[in-house]
């Protein structure tokens, strides 16, 4: 698999530290308010890398934090009279129904910063002894020109990165560049013991902390948001690799911005959407097929319009999803055929030649919908046999796993009803009882059923 490093900016073969495994970290929200559509396209995309590395035969172990200590949190807990705990505890409940809807798998940890303070400090101490950080009136700060490789990831010059940088009101900083390890505790404010006095972690070293308490020294990926390249990612490669003497990551990746309208998406436009506001509206699914429509590093536009276009796709998928089960239901037995066998195989080894070019999820979505051709018109308009079927069903449900769709396929004691009433309609007609057998039609057309009557017998499918 070929993925584009953006600490190279050159696509490279994937070679792990440890053969048939990987180790990855993706920076998760901090927990203050519902996720946006922008938070929602990193949960989505890096959720594929990980089905589709288990896909290949990997072991994947996938970290990603909570930041449930910040200035926001803080700032939110004070308007809301309640503690910073309430606000992350409710909003990390609420990231879960959110990240449950878009079918985002659990990984394999979800670590809280306030729960790795003493790893933190370690740091913190290790990066003070070894001269790159120091402390100022309870504040600790590190200081990135005693790096040299600081900007690499960003590809900026010193010189330019220090150009923008400023030292805030009340910041006891040495230079414009330094940013804090630690914050010391002000009045009224969460803290924590520690060799400086009372106070709380900054937001970098969070992620350096539990990377290396779960993945160890170095990693294979580090995964996030385009707009986490600086400072965010930058400042944890330079205290990481300053404290433990090691490469931080071997690969980074990074996804695109979301526009709304051709318009970047910002609360002071208010054209800021929260994943909930449009799950709402349109449902979770059609947000994750938007998301993963386009390939990872190019920009995302979301309106209206498009995401109708999403639901309308994804329907066409659920259609010959449940073509091929009613397909199942009536063919005759018979083997896989060589012809059939090749097709199939044509489509799966398409949907991975896309996926291993920089996870080209906008290509492998074009394969099965190759896929869905080739079912309607090899498959199902010719009357396939039932090994044929149940292969085809096989691999689109392989594929659509991987991309973590077609996921809300109903096959629960409802559609036993239906069945139910579709033969007593079957027998009505047998029977020559017309009006017993338009009216279960008309019922199940008022509940969104729809009836087709076929050569291989009676199809349905909800409106």
């Amino acid at each position: 698999m070929k993925i584009f490093n953006t600490l190279t900016r050159t696509k490279e073969e994937l070679k792990t530290l440890e053969e048939g495994k990987v180790k990855i970290y993706a920076c998760g929200p901090t927990v203050y308010n519902y996720i946006h559509i922008g938070n929602a396209r990193p949960l989505c995309v890096f959720d594929i890398l990980r089905r589709y590395l288990e896909y290949r035969g990997y072991e994947v172990t996938f970290v990603q934090n909570f930041t449930d200590i910040d200035d926001k949190i803080i700032r939110r807990a004070n308007e809301e009279g309640v503690s910073y705990k309430e606000i992350s505890e409710k909003y990390i409940e609420e990231f879960w129904t959110d990240a449950k809807g878009l079918n985002v798998r659990e990984a394999t940890v979800h670590p809280k910063a306030t729960e790795n303070i003493d790893e933190i400090i370690n740091i913190i101490s290790t990066l003070i002894e070894k001269g790159y950080a120091y402390e100022a009136d309870g504040d600790v700060y590190f200081s990135p020109k005693k790096f040299s490789g600081y900007g690499k990831l960003s590809h900026q010059p010193l010189e330019d990165l220090e150009a923008g940088a400023r030292i805030m009101v009340g910041e006891v900083k040495k230079e414009p560049m330094d940013f804090a390890l630690w914050k010391a505790a002000k009045p009224g404010e969460p803290y924590w013991e520690s060799p400086w006095g009372h106070g709380r972690p900054g937001w970098h070293i969070e992620c350096s902390a539990m990377n290396r308490r779960f993945l160890g020294k170095t990693i294979d990926i580090h995964c996030g948001g385009q707009d986490l390249i600086f400072p965010h990612h930058e400042n944890e490669i330079a205290q990481s690799e300053c404290c433990n003497d090691a490469p931080f990551a071997n690969y980074w990746m990074h996804n695109g911005y979301i526009t709304v309208d051709n318009v970047k998406m910002s609360k002071s436009l208010n054209n800021f959407f929260t994943v909930r506001d449009v799950a709402n509206a349109y449902g979770y699914e059609p947000i994750r097929y938007l998301l993963i429509s386009s390939q990872y590093r190019s920009p995302i536009n979301y309106s209206t319009d498009i995401i109708e276009q999403c639901k309308s796709s994804l329907t066409r998928l659920y259609t010959c999803r449940d073509n091929l089960d009613f397909a199942i239901k009536n063919a005759s037995d018979g083997e896989l055929g060589d012809d059939v066998k090749a097709m199939l195989d044509k489509r799966q080894a398409q949907f991975i030649e896309a996926m291993e070019d920089d996870l080209n999820t906008a290509d492998a979505i074009a394969s099965v919908f190759e896929l869905v051709k080739d079912i309607n018109t090899k498959i199902i308009a010719e009357n396939s046999n039932k090994a044929e079927c149940e292969a085809a069903a096989k691999l689109f449900d392989e594929l659509c796993g991987v991309l973590g769709i077609v996921y809300n396929r109903k096959t629960e004691n409802l559609d036993d009803e239906i069945e139910a009433l579709i033969e007593q309609r079957t027998q009505a007609r047998k029977d020559k009882n017309w009006a017993l057998a338009d009216k279960i039609r008309d019922d199940l057309k008022a509940q969104g059923i729809i009836l087709e009557d076929t050569a291989q017998g009676v199809k349905w499918h909800r409106e």
